[in-house]
């Protein structure tokens, strides 16, 4: 776990209450309500996204206009780079469980200062979980503290992937035998690794700041590590705020699935 830094108990305050309210206005769309539509990049989007991104944009850039904002349903915009703290926003992660009316999507905020985050939470509206972490003060699921899995063998052990990425020909090192599974939502399959469900997630391909920095800080305060596929720490509120690959899992385990990531052929 990290060393403790100076973060207001008034930022978490708002954060907490600003997701919550998001996941209030979500509810109120959600399975069937919400008009969508499909965004150049080929991935859904709904009239709810934006209707909690601009909430959210309201409650938490607003009480803090001295921090930057980075938001997936939000035109990017350099001046982001300019600010030593900034708002890390997914309005809707798992817009399409969402529109399809089951239950994998959640609401994601973070804090990210001088690129890492700070400040996260993963808020599951219809169960009414919250999944939240503060640098130096551990990883929590409504009051109570997260650890991840102790498992230290990769082989048998639970991870949540998209079962064809594991196919023999996409690595130089096969994979032993494994317990797979998926989700949708990036930031849920983080909190799952989080609280001990799953010993390790991987995605391949670039993923966004949005979905990953909550997520990212929950896990590292559960006692776990996230990096990309070669075992790099990330960095977020970069010029181009995507980062390559993922891995998170259990700090006894993170070595050996490493070295099986450091094996994807990108070609």
């Amino acid at each position: 776990m990290s060393e403790p830094v100076q973060i207001a108990d008034s930022d978490e305050e708002l954060l907490h209450a600003a997701v919550r309210e998001a996941g209030a206005l979500a509810a109120t769309y959600f399975a069937g309500s919400a008009n969508s539509w499909t965004k150049d990049d080929g991935t859904p989007v709904s009239d709810a996204d934006l209707a909690i991104d601009e909430l959210l944009k309201e409650r938490l850039h607003g009480a803090r206009p001295g921090y930057g904002w980075l938001s997936e349903e939000t035109k990017d915009t350099p001046d982001r780079l300019t600010y030593s703290r900034v708002w890390v926003i997914d309005p809707i992660d798992g817009t399409r469980a969402f529109l399809e009316g089951t239950e994998h999507w959640c609401i994601v905020a973070a804090l990210v200062e001088h690129g890492r985050p700070v400040l996260g939470a993963v808020y599951l509206p219809l169960g009414d979980r919250m999944y939240a972490a503060r640098l130096g003060a551990g990883a929590w699921l409504n009051g109570r503290r997260l650890a991840v899995s102790q498992r230290r063998e990769l082989a048998g052990s639970r991870v949540i992937a998209h079962q064809g990425i594991l196919r023999p020909e996409r690595w130089r090192r096969p994979w032993p035998s494994l317990n797979v599974s998926m989700t949708t939502a990036l930031a849920l399959r983080l909190c799952l690794v989080a609280d001990g469900s799953y010993d390790a997630a991987v995605a391949i391909g670039e993923k966004s700041d949005w979905d990953l920095a909550a997520g990212d800080l929950i896990v590292h305060e559960a006692g776990g590590q996230v990096s990309d596929l070669d075992g790099g720490r990330l960095t977020y509120n970069r010029r181009k705020p995507r980062q390559a690959g993922l891995v998170a899992c259990g700090t006894s385990l993170h070595d050996e699935v490493i070295h099986h990531t450091t094996g994807f052929r990108r070609h």
